[in-house]
């Protein structure tokens, strides 16, 4: 009696954890994670851009219904490359690229799990508007260029983990867009994250 009292509960919370996820939501917290961002052309010989460490602040929400939720967020990003090319002149010139940014991500995606624990993955498009640029003067100099375009577009994909109110996430962002203004060299940033976030409500 005891064993099917224990397998009828079960149930009884399973049921109710499936049924919580078709209901519609609504979600709001914050975010921040470190980026590591590689800036590449699109011949990949001109430049030979390394990792380099960036980050992200901001917030995020999260409308859901029937087993897929819509996440849109907004973070202000710190992105930069260190570029090792070749001078024309003879020998190596390093130069340093970063940028900040205001980033829009909409991203659709699904959750498994029951009540606070939940695994998600999520995918969707990123648009980017530049805020504010550095470009190294090494690399105006020998390359001939010196600015960026205002918006890129990228797309995004991860898995992410929700424990009760707090959740992480992994992502790679790949970009769609030339970021160069004015080269003949199109330039492209990809990155990876590793975030953290709080649910407000």
């Amino acid at each position: 009696m005891k064993k099917y009292f224990i397998i009828a509960l079960l149930s009884t919370f399973t049921a109710v954890g499936a049924n919580a996820q078709l209901l519609p939501t609504f979600q709001l917290g914050l975010k921040g994670a470190l980026n590591f961002s590689t800036l590449r052309t699109d011949d990949g010989n001109w430049l030979d851009g390394s990792t380099r460490t960036g980050y992200q602040a901001g917030i995020w929400a999260r409308i859901g219904g029937a087993g897929v939720h819509f996440q849109p967020e907004l973070y202000f990003t710190g992105k930069s490359s260190k570029a090792e090319f070749d001078n024309p002149e003879g020998g190596n010139v390093t130069a340093n690229v970063t940028f900040t940014s205001l980033d829009l991500p909409l991203l659709l995606g699904t959750r498994i799990g029951l009540g606070p624990l939940g695994v998600r993955v999520q995918a969707g498009p990123v648009v980017s508007f530049v805020v504010d640029e550095g470009i190294g003067q090494a690399l105006q100099d020998v390359a001939d260029f010196n600015s960026y375009k205002s918006q890129a577009w990228a797309v995004t994909g991860g898995i992410g983990v929700d424990i009760s109110k707090f959740r992480a996430d992994l992502r790679y962002e790949h970009g769609l867009s030339n970021l160069s203004e004015n080269s003949n060299r199109s330039q492209k940033i990809n990155l990876w994250s590793l975030g953290v976030g709080y649910r407000l409500f």
